[in-house]
Formats: structure tokens, sequence, C-alpha cells
């Protein structure tokens, strides 16, 4: 009969390791969480894999144990716990309680102690103990019944004969004369100063313990060795008595407390959420919330009832609608079916015959019924991004009209920090419901399959589930918004977007395929030169892309200064390469390897694969709930991190044209993120700069430098732009002098000097800073909010970042709600005037058109007044408008 197993936990042992591995992690409320986090992914991998019948945790208690009355330095080395680990210790312990694991706590005593005291009595029971710790005066206890699980190795367990493999031969019976004699440095236990532990094996295998040492000291050949035995023989015998642990500790100790139990679901569930710890969350939530207690839930596939359904659904002032496709990608994606809720716990699925085997109503009646409904601008649409749904019904000629409220936006707005905002995760946060995930429905891996290979009722049952739960959403969503004066923002910015992207997504945008592969082909030539160079330089081939072995190579062999370590050693990243340049030619040679690298696989061997075979045109996605700033970003590809400060980079826009006879256009805001800072600071100088339209780099230099502006160098100028800008995003004397290659002493003259002339960005910081601690947010000038928790919570460096960003947001979110402005109205013109231009790209304070020839005078006209006239600030708004065949080569 196999034996039941009891593991005994060295809480402060595994709280260290959890904090340590996970570098950073905090909530919205800038709580630190990361030790929390490290240590139940710790504990379910040991509940996991071991299965354990018992469990149990101990940790030290603050305050003196008996072994400080012996050796008042002992552990006296040590640092104090970080502060962010003092603050999780509590709900660690909490979170332990949740699961319903017994703690074990003693004043006066370590956790050593009392894990050894439980060891030896449970393991008289006849059950096999393990204790997990990173100590290795615990293995003193080792016998046939108990056993360490190592805590820092991997899993790796001792036993006695795993113990006498790691000390030579040494036993667990042996530990404590070793320690006595080689010392502890993570203890401060001294030892014998000059005994190694190589030493120290000798020594206990010649004589077998440390009484026979002390008794035999003559017996020793070596002289130095015998004296320092000789001298320091308190200092050995005080060490043996640290390290012994105390197998007696009074502590009540029952085996049946420690068997392991189903945790405390509602008390977990509520640490979870309040840490935020979604996965952890869902894991142990129940799928039986009040949203499904009662719903009713239709599918429709038979013609008699899409009837009756569709005269009902004329008859509704607003409706969620939700469709079920067979691809996340919108223009992949073919058409399962659709839900509709219009009341809470009420939903109907109307499956579509998307193949000629499925059931359904066919496609084209159901297109033919719902397209003057859906086209309805005066019946009220809500979605969970609607943009998907709308973009899917585009391509079945339905363009969905009055969309009304998406709660994956409305979300983002109420936390623009939180990670996702998909539904699932939003329905868990403010409803308490969890979903059935896209994975259960469909499988995953190999096993996944297409929505329309799954059961319709099931599906149905999804569909319905969503719309049902995106109503609710919007009612609780509703009152937030309100409450938090964001409905301006909601309903005049963010929702008129979903169109404009709806359609850019649509457009999509033509690629010259024979250039990417002809740049392709001259890039490949490059690179095999490049890696002939680097092997030659080296004088060895290696695999340059291996971190590993491009270390030896520049650390060991070439004998290159050691710039930073990470985890895995000594690192060879971009900003490591930079320092070392100087220093020889490799690092340049590989620096140029990487970034070519990198532009071909990403871009100009990428971006043809992924031009759709239907359209024959590139078409990216744009996220308007991802950034906490408010701006857009791209993915599928993103096309907003093409590289623009090399050559290569540059000419991978020329890849972006027109079809035959159209111009690409581009509009570009004129230092827009300076005039908003001028307007949010009123600073009189910086206004005036731009009211006289000075250029405000030159304009800048001649104030820092107190030169006339006929007298400021490009060396200059380019300074004060990078000082201009730093500023922007709160940048430090450090930052600056790193940027501008100065020692910081002078980079702190050019900020004091740039603030003494514009004094009232200075005021405009600070009180931006002083706003953040006031309330908790700063806000952009549509109120766009942007929580900073960490400006009161975080340590120094989360302090000083979180300031910058304060300083920032504004500006940047600022600068983000403009340009979606003037989208919307450009966007709202287009329509209106049946102009054949499409808007193709936004890429931060650029947008980028399809113009035929015929429409260039107008459409530049037109982008020109809408962009410069979308909002009114103290100073002039200008962009520059350029066209030309591609994105690279274009003219004013």
């Amino acid at each position: 009969m196999k034996k039941e197993k009891l593991f005994l936990i060295d809480g402060n042992s595994y709280c260290y390791r959890a904090f340590y591995a996970i570098k950073e992690l905090r909530n919205s409320k800038g709580k630190p969480t990361n030790a929390v986090y490290g240590f139940i992914l710790m504990l379910k991998k040991l509940l996991e894999k071991e299965k354990p019948a018992y469990l149990a945790v101990a940790f030290d208690l603050k305050g003196p144990t008996f072994r400080h009355k012996q050796f008042e330095d002992y552990k006296a080395h040590r640092k104090p716990m970080p502060d962010d680990l003092v603050s999780q210790m509590g709900l660690i312990k909490e979170t332990i309680s949740g699961y319903n694991i017994p703690i074990f706590e003693k004043q006066g005593f370590e956790a050593d102690d009392i894990l050894a005291t439980i060891a030896k009595k449970i393991s008289q029971q006849g059950i096999d103990v393990y204790i997990v710790t990173g100590d290795k005066d615990m293995l003193q206890i080792v016998d046939k019944n108990i056993k360490v699980y190592s805590a820092h190795k991997d899993d790796l367990i001792y036993d006695n004969e795993m113990v006498r493999e790691r000390f030579s031969g040494l036993g667990p019976e042996n530990i404590t004369d070793f320690i006595a004699l080689a010392g502890d440095s993570t203890d401060n236990i001294p030892g014998v100063r000059g005994i190694g532990e190589k030493t120290a094996i000798e020594l206990i295998k010649e004589f077998g313990s440390l009484d026979n040492i002390y008794k035999n000291l003559d017996k020793i050949k070596s002289e130095p060795r015998r004296k320092m035995l000789s001298e320091q023989e308190d200092s050995a015998r005080i060490s043996k008595e640290l390290a012994m642990v105390d197998l007696n500790v009074p502590i009540e100790i029952d085996i049946a407390d420690m068997r392991v139990k189903d945790p405390d679901s509602e008390k977990l569930l509520v640490i979870f959420k309040e840490l935020e710890f979604k996965n952890f969350a869902r894991d142990i939530a129940s799928c039986n919330s009040d949203v499904h207690k009662e719903a009713r839930y239709k599918t429709i596939t038979g013609l008699g009832d899409f009837k009756n359904f569709i005269l009902e659904l004329k008859g509704k002032s607003e409706f969620v609608l939700d469709t079920e496709t067979t691809s996340e990608q919108p223009m992949e994606a073919k058409l399962v079916g659709i839900s509709f809720c219009w009341k809470e716990g009420e939903a109907y699925y109307v499956a579509l015959r998307s193949r000629p085997d499925a059931q359904g109503i066919d496609m084209e009646t159901a297109i033919k019924e719902l397209k003057p409904i859906l086209e309805d601008e005066n019946i009220k649409k809500i979605g969970q991004n609607i943009k998907y749904d709308k973009l899917v019904l585009l391509n079945y000629g339905i363009e969905v009209k009055g969309i009304a409220y998406d709660t994956m936006i409305a979300s983002y707005l109420l936390n623009p920090s939180r990670m996702s905002h998909g539904l699932d995760d939003i329905a868990f946060e403010y409803l308490d419901h969890k979903m059935t995930s896209i994975d259960e429905l469909l499988g995953a891996g190999k096993k996944r399959v297409t929505m329309d290979m799954v059961d319709i009722e099931k599906v149905s049952m999804y569909s319905c589930g969503d719309s049902d739960v995106t109503l609710r959403l919007k009612n609780v969503f509703e009152k937030e918004i309100f409450k938090k004066e964001l409905e301006t923002l909601f309903e005049n910015i963010e929702l008129p977007l979903v169109d404009v992207l709806s359609d850019m997504e649509k457009n999509g945008i033509k690629i010259d395929i024979d250039f990417l592969k002809e740049a392709s082909s001259e890039m490949e030539i490059e690179l095999s030169q490049l890696i002939k160079d680097i092997y030659q330089i080296a004088g060895e081939e290696f695999n340059i892309n291996s971190p590993k072995q491009l270390s030896r190579i520049l650390f060991e062999k070439l004998g290159l200064p050691i710039v930073k370590k990470t985890k895995t050693g000594a690192s060879t990243d971009v900003e490591v390469l930079e320092k070392l340049s100087p220093l020889h030619p490799l690092p340049k040679e590989l620096l140029r390897y990487r970034e070519l690298s990198k532009l071909k696989s990403t871009y100009v061997d990428a971006l043809p694969e992924l031009i759709n075979k239907k359209t024959g045109r590139l078409h990216t996605s744009f996220n308007q709930a991802v950034t906490a700033t408010g701006r857009l970003s791209s993915s599928n590809p993103n096309l907003q991190n093409i590289p623009i400060k090399t050559e290569e980079g540059r000419k991978i826009r020329k890849a972006f044209i027109g079809e035959k006879g159209n111009f690409i256009m581009s509009a570009d805001y004129s230092q827009i993120e300076l005039r908003i800072l001028a307007h949010l600071s009123k600073d009189p100088e910086l206004i005036a700069a731009f009211e006289k339209d000075r250029d405000v780099h030159n304009h800048t230099a001649s104030l820092i430098f107190g030169v006339d502006e006929k007298e400021v160098t490009p060396e200059m100028r380019a300074n004060a732009k990078t000082v201009n800008f730093g500023i922007i995003y709160g940048i430090s004397a450090f930052g600056l002098s790193k940027s501008l290659g100065i020692d910081p002493g002078s980079a702190q003259q050019f900020i004091d000097s740039y603030f003494e002339r514009y004094p009232a960005v200075r005021v405009y910081m600070e009180d931006k800073i002083e706003e953040a601690r006031s309330v908790g947010y700063v806000t952009t000038l549509f109120n766009r909010r942007r929580y900073i928790p960490e400006i009161k919570t975080g340590g120094m460096r989360e302090q000083q970042q979180a300031e910058r960003v304060a300083i920032n947001t504004p500006v940047q979110g600022s600068a983000a709600d403009l340009i979606k402005i003037a989208m919307i109205n450009i966007h709202r013109v287009m329509k209106k005037k049946n102009l054949k231009s499409l808007m193709t790209l936004q890429v931060h304070d650029e947008l980028v058109f399809e113009v035929p020839m015929d429409e260039l005078d107008k459409m530049k006209k037109l982008v020109k007044e809408e962009m410069e006239g979308a909002v009114k600030l103290l100073v002039p708004i200008k962009v520059s408008v350029k066209y030309g065949k591609n994105w690279l080569e274009m003219e004013e």
C-alpha cells in the first residue's frame, strides 16, 4: 500500500522566491502583487504535480529567536525584507487560509524549527514527509521517512543518497558538523574562517565528527589548518549550535488539521478579484451565476419562426447583436449566425445555413430581411467590440447603422490601464459571471474546429449568453460613464470612431509585391555578406542568433567588458551592442545584421503573405481599447511600428501604393504635442513662438544657449529638439544625458535653462503631478482619464515613472483625441460628398489616404481644413499635406 505524503512548506523561503521570480506586477490600484501571484503559481504546481494528502506552511515571526541570544550577529547581515514584499505577506497568508491550508508560527522560533518538529512527529505515524525549502540546514533531519524538496533547484528531492552525493559522502547526520566548519553565509553562521566546503568534507571524512576533530587536532598535518581550527574552536561550536534545528517546538500538531481540503472558493474569489488575478479567479468560479439562472434563449432555424422574429425585431428601439463566425479576422470570416437581445435574460439566435448540409435560415433570405433593420439609423445597435460585427456584415452587403453602445469601449474608458476588455474578463469583473470560453466551445490546438462545425444548440447558448451579458454590462456601464463624466468622450468621439475605423479596415491598402520581392533579394545578399564578415571578425563560425554563443564570442574570446547581466548570463541586447561598438568592429556589424534581419522577416517577407486573396489588399486592425493614453494601435500587421529612422526602414514605406491612377496622400500634424503643451501650460513664450510661426526647436535653442536665432547651429537645434520632446515625457537629467551623449550635470543645466525660459511649463508639470496625487488620475482636454495609482503606492522608481506619466498623458492623450475628432469629421464629409478617396491608415499624428487624381486638390483642402480646425487651441494647429505614387516619395 502506497504511503500518504505530507508536504511542509517553508513560507518565508517560498515568498522570497516568488517575489524575485516575478519582477514587477501590480493591480490597477498600484498594489504590488508579484509575490502573491508567484506563491499561488508554485502552490498550484505543487498540488497538481505531487498531489499531497497533507499540507502545511510555516513562517518566521518578526523578533529575535533563541539563536540571536546565542550569537548576536546571527542573520545580522541580511537586508530587511523589501517593502513591496512586506505589504504582500498578509495577503499571502490570507490566500493560504483560503486554500484551507494550516499556517504554523511560534514566537522565538524559526520556520525551520517548526517544520523539523512537525516532520519528526508525523514521520513516526507512517507518513512520508517532504520539507519544501531552500535551506541546506534542513538536510540534517533527512531519514528514510523525511526528505527535503528543494525549492530552488527544479523540485530536486534530497533523500539519504542524494545528500551523500551532494556532500561527497557526508550524510544527514554530518550536516551540522559541516556547517560548523564551513559556515553558512545565508544565515551569517561564521564557521571557521579559512575552512571551505572541500576542507570541511575532508576533515569530517577523516575524523568522523566535529568533536573528534578537536580531540585529534594534533593529528592534523597542516599547521595553518590546525592553527585555524584551534583559534576558532568557540566559533565552530557556536556555529554547530546555530545550525541545529529544534525538534521540540511547543506547538499543537494534529495530522487531521493538515489534510488537503477543497479551497474556500468564495474567500479566494474575493482575494483574486481584488488582486486582479483573472485566470485564478476564473479557475475557481462557478459558471452558475445569476445571469443564466432564469435565462430564456431561443434558437431560430425554421422560416416561420424567423419571420415572426423579424416582425418583433422591427418593433424594437434598441437591441444587442453578436455575430458568430468562422474566424477572428473579420475580413476572412464567414457568418454562421447572429444573436439578438433586448431584455435581460432573453435572447434569440438566428442560425444561418453557412454550409449546404447545415441547419438554419438560408443566407440570402436572412440578409434580405435583416438588412433594412440593421441599416436603420433610428434603431440603436449595442455590441461588444461592435466594429468586428460591423465589418463581418459589411462583407455581406449590410452596413450597420445606429451604433449606440459598445461595452468594450465603455470598459476601456472606465479603466484604460486594465490588460483586457474582452467580454469574458469584464463579465467576470462587473457581473461575477464566468462565461463559456471560446476554447471550451471550439476546442484547442489540433482539436480546434471552426464555429460552423459546432452543434447549433451549443453555439446558440454561447451566442445568446454573449448578447445577454452585453446588455447587462451596458446597463451597468451607463451609470458609471455618467458618474465619471465620460459620456461626451464616449458618445462624440469613441462611438463615432467605430464607423471610421471599420471603413478603414475594410478599405485596406495596396502593397507593391514586386518591390518587396526585390527588396528581400537585396537584403538577403547583404545579410549573407554580413554573416561572412561577422565570422571573419570573430575568427570562427557560430550561431549569430544564439545569445549564449554570441556572449562567449564577445566576452570570453574577444574580452569585451560585460555591460549588464540577465538571469541567463551577460546581456547581448541592442543597448549593450551600441555601448560596445566604439571598442570593437564586431558589435557594429551585429547591430546591422539584427536591424536588417528584423526588417526582412517582420515586414519585407511578411507583408505579402498577409494580403487578402479576395481584395488583393492589406487589411490591418485598428485597436481602440488597448493603449492607456487613448492612442490607437494596429495589429495583424502592426503598421504603426514601421521604422523611419533608417534608410531601409523608410524604404518599406515605398511598398505602400495606390491603385492605378491613384495617389497616396499623407497629412501630418506639425509638433502637435508641443502645441498642446503650450495650450495646457499657457506659457506666454511658448505660445508666442507658435503664434509667430517660429521654428520652435530653433527658438528653444536660442533661449537655452543664449544666442540669436540666426546663430543657432544644427547641433544646438538637435539638442533643443531633444529637450523639447523630452520635457513632454518628464525626462530626467540622467535620461537627457543618455539621449544627448553628455554628462548629467550638463543635461540638468539644459533642463534648468529650459524652465527659466518657459516657467509656466514647470508650473503645469508640478500641477499635473499634484493632481494625480490628489485624485489618483489625470485627464486630457476631452476628459479622458488615466488612473495612476503608483504615484501614491509605488516605490521610488515607480513613483518617478508615475510622475512622468502624469505629465505626458494629458499631452499625448489630447493629441490622440484631436486626431480622432479630425478622422470623424473628415470621414463624415467624405461620405456626404460621395468621394471615391479612401482613408487607409492612421499612424499617431499622421493620416494616410488613397486619392484618385481628380479628387487630389479637393482632398488636400478638405483634410487640411478638418485637421487644423478639429479643436480650437490657444495656438494655431498646422498640418503638412503631401502626396505621391507611394508612401515614401511624396511632395507638398
